[in-house]
């Protein structure tokens, strides 16, 4: 079962002089996003993290993370599985995670029909979700830091 939670990841990539991010296209909806999806039950919310990673861009569950401050809120009923998280569970946390990517190799799931490497600037203006826009403007943040 679906644990009560949510993860968000950004893939980035980055040389001496810029950094990019991996965003990608849902095959069942028009619009762009991280990697996201819910925890297992039994899972930390790291794993979770590297789990969807894995499964959804081929990520190495070795690669280095970064856990961000960012935590967003999603609405329980959006999930099938919230019919089994209580009557009290009106919210869950999405989690945010940034993965460092050395070679901009990624393979996609069924979930996704294509992704894209691109600038921050040309990211956050593809993304659909706030969410997801918040979490990557933190990840551009401590990245534009260490360059």
């Amino acid at each position: 079962m679906r644990a009560p939670y949510q993860v968000l990841v950004f893939p980035y990539c980055r040389n001496d002089k810029n950094i990019e991010f991996a965003i990608f296209h849902r095959s069942d909806a028009d619009w762009w996003q991280a990697i996201s999806g819910g925890g297992e039950d039994g899972e930390t919310i790291i794993e979770s993290a590297k789990r969807e990673a894995w499964e959804e861009g081929g990520i190495s569950k070795a690669s280095s993370y970064i856990k961000l401050d960012t935590v967003n809120s999603i609405p329980a009923e959006e999930f099938a599985d919230s019919v089994h998280w209580g009557e009290n569970v009106y919210v869950i946390n999405e989690n945010c995670y940034g993965v460092e990517i050395l070679n901009k190799q990624l393979i996609l799931s069924d979930e996704h029909t294509e992704y894209k490497w691109m600038s921050y600037d040309d990211a956050i203006s593809c993304l659909k979700w706030d969410g997801n826009k918040i979490a990557l403007w933190e990840l551009n943040k401590r990245l534009s830091k260490v360059i």
